[in-house]
C-alpha cells in the first residue's frame, strides 16, 4: 500500500511516493529542472501560471510511475502541500482567469492597512488574529477594485492548493486552514469573515465548500488519471498550506512543538492552543492542520521571504557564468570567519516583509571593501543575514509569549549548509533537531491520517527518523551575537 504527496512551492513542484507501511520512501521527483519562474509584471508584483503548475504535477507524477514500477491502484491516497497566501480565480469552465498573485506579491499591501484600520485594530486582532494585510482577502479585493469585468466573471476564488486539488478531483473546495491564511475565517464565531467581505463588498458566494485539512476531499477523475498516469478513484484526503504541512512532516503538531525551514521562504512556526496575536501583525496565527472546536491548535508563523530565493540570485546572477553548485557555494561561506569579516546583508529583496511591518526594503550588502573581500564574503554575509532575519523575528514571538527552546527541521535547503545550521543556531541560542522528511513526505503522511489509512498517530510517524542535533556553543555564540548587533544596526539604519 502506498502514498502519493506533492509539494506545490513557487520554486519547484516536488512528488514523494511513501509505502504506507513504516513510511519508507519508494520514488521521489522534483519538476523543473530549473526553479519556476515568477512575473513581475510591475514593481513589487508576482505571478504564476497556475496551468504551469500542473504540467509540472504531470511531469513529476510520471518520472514516479515510470521509476517505481508499481501498481497504481495500490496507491491509496493522495495530499496537497502549496505554496501559502495565493489567489486563484476560475471561471465557470474552472478555467483560471488571470495568472495567479501570489505569496510574495505586495500589491495589497495597501488595501489591507486600510481594512485594518477602518474595521479597528481591535476588532481585527480579536476576530481574525491578524491584520487583513498583504493575504488573499485583500488580494481578491485588488482584482475587483482593478480589474472589475474579470472579477466579475470568477465563480469561485481558491488558493494554490485548491486549485491542484480541482485539477484532480473536479470539484472546488477549500480547507478551514486555507480560509484562516487567507483572512476569509472569524476565529470568535468559528465561521467564515464576514464583516471583512461586506468591507470589501465580496460575495460569499466566491468561497468554495469548505473541507477539514485531513478527510475526504474527492477522488482522482477518470481525465486527471490519465494525464498523471495513475489509476482513477484513488482519494484526494489531505490538503495543507507549505508551513502547516512542513509542521506536520516533522510531527509538530502540539502545544509547545516547532517547526522552521528555509526554502524559497524562511519560516518558524509554532503550534500553541492558545489565539496568540502581534498587535502589529508582524507574526500571524492561523488554524493548524489538526484544529477542532474541542482540541484547539493555531499556527503561530514567522516568514522572511528572502531566504533561499536570495541566495539562488547569488548564484544565477551574481555568480552567472561561473557554475558554481550550492555545496561549492557552502564551502566558500565556510572559509570566511564568523561576522564575514564586517559585510551584513539584509535579504528584503522579495516583497514586502511581514516582520519589518510590511516595508520592502529590498535587499542589501553593506560594508563591502574592494581590496578585502571576496565572494566567499559575500556568500557567507548572505547566509548570516537569513539567519539573523529569522532571529529578529524570533524576538517578536518571544514578546507573545512563545516560549521555544527546541526546533525542529527537514535536514534540506538552507539547512544542509553547515554556515547557516551553525549561524541559526547559535544565534538564536535553539537546538535544532533535523529530520529525513520535507514537505511532500509530509504531504503523503497527511493522506494516510485524512484517509484513514493511520489509526495512531506513532504509525503515521514511524519513518520520521532525527539525522542530526545541533546545539548551540558558547564560544560561538558570542560571536553570532556580535556579528548579529552589527547586522541589527544596519537594519535599524535601512528602517
Amino acid at each position: 500500500m502506498y502514498l502519493l504527496g506533492y509539494d506545490v512551492g513557487s520554486s519547484s513542484i516536488k512528488a514523494s511516493l511513501i509505502e504506507a507501511d513504516g513510511g519508507t520512501l519508494v520514488s521521489a521527483a522534483t519538476s523543473p529542472d530549473k526553479e519556476l519562474e515568477m512575473s513581475a509584471p510591475e514593481p513589487g508584483w508576482a505571478e504564476q501560471d497556475p496551468e504551469n503548475w500542473w504540467s509540472h504535477v504531470v511531469k513529476a507524477t510520471r518520472q514516479i510511475v515510470s521509476e517505481a514500477d508499481i501498481d497504481t491502484n495500490d496507491i491509496k491516497a493522495i495530499g496537497i502541500s502549496y505554496q501559502m497566501h495565493g489567489l486563484v480565480l476560475v471561471d465557470g469552465d474552472q478555467q483560471p482567469l488571470r495568472p495567479s498573485i501570489i505569496w510574495c506579491d505586495g500589491r495589497a499591501v495597501d488595501i489591507g492597512q486600510k481594512a485594518f484600520e477602518e474595521l479597528g485594530e481591535e476588532y481585527c486582532l480579536d476576530h481574525f488574529l491578524n491584520s487583513p494585510g498583504n493575504f488573499t482577502a485583500s488580494k481578491l479585493k485588488w482584482v475587483k477594485e482593478n480589474e472589475p469585468d474579470l472579477y466579475n466573471r470568477a465563480v469561485k476564488f481558491m488558493l494554490p492548493g485548491d486549485y491542484i486539488a480541482m485539477k484532480m478531483t473536479g470539484n472546488i473546495s477549500t480547507t478551514t486552514s486555507g480560509l484562516s491564511e487567507g483572512i476569509f475565517w472569524d476565529f470568535k464565531s468559528n465561521g467564515i469573515a464576514t464583516p471583512l467581505l461586506d468591507h470589501y463588498g465580496i460575495s460569499e458566494d466566491l468561497i468554495p465548500e469548505v473541507h477539514p485539512n485531513m478527510g475526504d476531499h474527492g477522488k482522482l477523475s477518470a481525465s486527471a488519471a490519465e494525464e498523471l498516469g495513475l489509476s482513477k478513484g484513488i482519494n484526494i484526503a489531505y490538503r495543507a498550506g507549505d508551513q502547516p504541512n512542513n509542521a506536520l512532516s516533522l510531527n509538530v503538531l502540539n502545544p509547545g512543538e516547532v517547526a522552521s525551514t528555509a526554502g524559497t521562504s524562511g519560516v518558524i512556526y509554532g503550534v500553541t492552543d492558545e489565539p496568540l496575536y502581534d498587535r502589529q501583525s508582524r507574526v500571524n496565527t492561523f488554524v493548524h492542520v489538526n484544529h477542532g472546536k474541542d482540541h484547539p491548535r493555531y499556527g503561530v508563523l514567522l516568514c522572511v521571504n528572502g531566504t533561499g530565493i536570495q541566495y539562488s540570485w547569488l548564484r544565477n546572477t551574481l555568480l552567472d557564468g561561473r557554475s558554481y553548485s550550492y555545496d561549492e557555494m557552502n564551502e566558500m561561506a565556510g572559509s570566511v570567519p564568523i561576522g564575514a569579516e564586517g559585510i551584513s546583508v539584509l535579504p528584503f529583496g522579495n516583497g514586502p516583509e511581514r516582520p519589518l511591518a510590511n516595508k520592502n526594503l529590498g535587499g542589501r550588502i553593506n560594508g563591502i571593501q574592494f581590496n578585502r573581500h571576496k565572494i566567499g564574503h559575500v556568500i557567507r554575509a548572505a547566509q548570516e543575514g537569513i539567519a539573523f532575519a529569522l532571529n529578529y523575528g524570533l524576538q517578536i514571538m518571544k514578546e507573545m509569549g512563545m516560549d521555544i527552546e527546541t526546533v525542529r527541521v527537514g535536514h534540506t535547503n538552507m539547512f544542509l549548509s553547515p554556515v547557516f545550521a551553525e549561524a541559526f543556531t547559535n544565534v538564536t541560542g535553539k537546538i535544532v533537531e533535523m529530520y529525513n522528511t520535507d514537505g511532500s513526505v509530509g504531504a503523503a503522511i497527511g493522506a494516510g491520517l485524512g484517509a484513514g489509512v493511520y489509526k495512531k498517530r506513532s504509525e503515521a510517524f514511524a519513518g520520521l527518523k532525527k539525522v542530526k542535533t545541533q546545539e548551540p556553543e558558547n564560544e560561538l555564540v558570542k560571536s553570532y551575537s556580535a556579528a548579529y548587533g552589527r547586522w541589527h544596526e544596519e537594519l535599524e539604519r535601512a528602517m
